[in-house]
């Protein structure tokens, strides 16, 4: 094994690290802060003539205030469907039509409700913590196995200490991302 190898070992390690970053930040997107946001309802699948359909591709979804999402089907005909499929998400939420637009009411969050979304989150950052050390793993599994078929010891340091400055990198992003949604969802 050259450096270019072990250099495309880090690499791969580091999309993996990305990656696991990005799917965390897409889960807390997902998670309620007390405040209405279109994202909220990213996992809800409609009945679109017999095929499960997201949301966003049969109506427009916003948040005109805090306390309020509006979805604006494109078909009327589709009110129903949308409002059934927002009640069988089980999001907790009691969709309201007017023969033209779905209309859902945030409930403003208990304290006690706010403390469950917090360790939800935490558990979600460990999640991710727990994917950024398989893949620093991985890489250092790698090398030992190259060290034993005749890679330096010195190369093998080197790139194991790389591979714990990308570990620690991406832990303190987990940690920015995490602060972040605690304070939002502890903001009343």
């Amino acid at each position: 094994m050259d450096i270019d190898e072990v250099k495309m070992l880090l690499d791969l390690a580091e999309e993996k690290m990305g990656k696991a970053i990005g799917h965390l930040d897409n889960e807390l997107r997902v998670v309620r802060a007390g405040r209405a946001n279109p994202a909220m309802l990213s996992g809800v699948m409609v009945d679109y003539y017999g095929t499960l359909t997201p949301l966003s591709q049969v109506a427009t979804v916003s948040s005109p205030d805090a306390r309020t999402i509006t979805v604006q089907p494109w078909e009327k005909k589709m009110i129903d469907p949308i409002e059934r499929a927002i009640m069988a998400a089980n999001l907790g939420f009691n969709p309201q039509n007017n023969g033209e637009v779905v209309r859902i009411a945030v409930p403003a969050l208990t304290e006690e409700r706010r403390k469950e979304l917090v360790k939800q989150v935490k558990q979600l950052g460990e999640n991710a913590r727990v994917s950024i050390r398989n893949a620093r793993r991985e890489v250092n599994d790698e090398l030992k196995k190259q060290q034993k078929n005749g890679l330096g010891e010195d190369v093998v340091k080197d790139n194991e200490a790389q591979a714990q400055k990308l570990t620690d990198t991406y832990n303190k992003k987990v940690d920015e991302l995490l602060e972040k949604k605690e304070k939002e969802i502890l903001t009343v």
